[in-house]
């Protein structure tokens, strides 16, 4: 990807996965790149903190997609084993219904045999869903995902008009999973991953059945130390690569000039550059450069299908617990009631979902010996009051769920508690409506129907993150860095040539 020029004084603000990935991108073409950060370490969402012993993730939490990790280090002529150690997790991931647990073996000739047991006929209908996922999951890694959506020209191609309806574009998630399968607790382990998507089944594209595909077969992963190794390793090879780090300097503002950005300016001064990634919230990066420059008018964002929030909950437990594994989903309560609370009448919710995350169980180094990290995780629609009243109910609430679902006494060991909810998302990342994943990867809201990777105006301006081009989640945050940086080095290298 290399694409030598000048030396330019080029600027990124953020550096959450996006804003990291871009940062190597632009620096291994010979540029002189700064990262400016407002808050006090890189990882944005995945960054994390320690407190006791124990050390947390903030955010993600699910390695899905390794090849995409691959692609992206490949490109230095690295690979994440250079940098840190992934484990296979068997089980993948856990389901509790409550009295029963489904536990998702690593072994693709188990999950066959598990779904035979669950309905006739179960192995036969799980490869062919399989069959079908694999072809979507290549065709959107060589296909689409890495294209900038400017218009829909890039789609309008011999190949995609023949692979249009394997990928299940005008067909939803949830009744692409039904065509398959009957069984209430093989559709709910089948629908859940296109949470990662933010969207409800009833309005995802059953192209995401390419989920399934990362999670079941591609497989789920653990990098050992947890997101954090993953943020370090990718700060170490963006400064490998000649990047310079500024933390807690929030961007506060842009010049610009001839239709350019010719400067930023920081709490900390103003720093001339010759072309921006703006990695942070898009919504608010836009709120900084003022109505003339905006592509977007404020009551837009309002008109967007916004992925959910969430309500955090990092807790330290002084003691091992039973029954769980690294990860698992709590699907005890009714899920369409838990949606419709999200998307169609946003509240708090009343039996909620929840997701419960003990790295612990895989991974020693990040709680005290004898002792467990919990990350409990609700998802909740954005934009909600958030109060510590409320923050308090649920933390009660989801501990006697967990208590009673798992069968033991935990909230008497409990050493450490910190919550995290809209009201931090707002304030650490200036995140719009206080989401935590971006934009729901709604048919409306796919490709080039996404926010542009560009901005109109200013044409040394690119965008990259969850509210642009792929979509929300890890991959496609590294992705999209990627793409954005190729697309600003093409318009440095093309404005060269037009001035010769």
């Amino acid at each position: 990807m290399n694409i030598k020029q000048n030396k330019r004084e080029l600027a990124v603000v953020g550096s959450g996965f996006s804003g990291l990935a871009a940062a190597s991108v632009l620096a291994s073409a010979g540029h002189h790149v700064t990262v400016y950060e407002k808050n006090s370490a890189a990882g944005g969402r995945a960054r994390s903190f320690s407190e006791r012993g124990y050390i947390f993730d903030m955010g993600p939490s699910w390695y899905w997609m390794p090849e995409i990790f691959e692609r992206f280090f490949s490109l230095f002529g690295k690979s994440p084993s250079d940098y840190y150690t992934l484990v296979r997790l068997d089980p993948g991931f856990t389901i509790w219904f409550g009295d029963t647990v489904m536990r998702v073996p690593a072994s693709m000739e188990e999950i066959y045999a598990m779904f035979e047991s669950e309905e006739p006929g179960g192995a036969s209908k799980l490869k062919r869903f399989m069959e079908q996922a694999q072809e979507k999951y290549r065709i959107a890694l060589s296909d689409f995902l890495y294209q900038p959506s400017f218009s829909a020209r890039e789609f309008l191609s011999m190949r995609f008009f023949t692979s249009i309806f394997r990928l299940s574009l005008f067909t939803s998630y949830h009744s692409h999973v039904r065509n398959f399968f009957s069984s209430p607790r093989l559709i709910r382990l089948m629908e859940f991953p296109v949470l990662f998507v933010g969207g409800s089944p009833h309005n995802i594209p059953g192209l995401y059945s390419l989920m399934n595909y990362a999670a079941l077969a591609a497989g789920t992963w653990y990098p050992m130390g947890g997101f954090s190794a993953v943020v370090k390793a990718m700060e170490r090879l963006g400064r490998d690569q000649g990047a310079d780090f500024r933390f807690d300097q929030p961007v506060t503002s842009f010049r610009t000039s001839d239709g350019e950005v010719t400067a930023i300016e920081t709490s900390r001064g103003v720093h001339a550059c010759e072309g921006v990634i703006c990695s942070a919230d898009y919504a608010h990066t836009e709120s900084l450069l003022g109505s003339r420059h905006r592509n977007y008018e404020e009551n837009y964002w309002d008109s967007r299908v916004f992925s959910p929030s969430c309500l955090i909950f990092f807790i330290g437990v002084k003691k091992k617990l039973r029954g769980l594994d690294h990860h698992n989903l709590f699907f005890d309560e009714d899920l369409d009631q838990h949606v419709k609370q999200i998307y169609s009448e946003p509240s708090w919710p009343d039996k909620p979902l929840f997701y419960v995350c003990c790295p612990s169980k895989t991974d020693a180094s990040v709680a005290p010996s004898g002792h467990e990290n919990l990350f409990i995780l609700m998802p909740v629609a954005p934009g909600l009051k958030d109060e510590e009243s409320t923050r308090q109910k649920y933390f009660d609430y989801l501990v006697a769920r967990l208590e009673a679902v798992t069968g033991q006494e935990i909230r008497s060991q409990i050493d450490f508690k910190r919550s995290y909810s809209l009201n931090d998302f707002a304030e650490d990342y200036n995140a719009c409506r206080s989401n935590a994943y971006g934009l729901a990867n709604t048919l409306r809201q796919t490709a080039f129907m996404r926010p542009s990777l560009r901005n109109n105006s200013l044409k040394n301006l690119f965008y990259a993150g969850q509210l642009t081009v792929p979509g929300p989640g890890v991959p496609p945050a590294i992705i999209s860095g990627q793409i954005a940086a190729k697309a600003l080095l093409q318009t440095l290298k093309k404005h060269e040539s037009n001035i010769r």
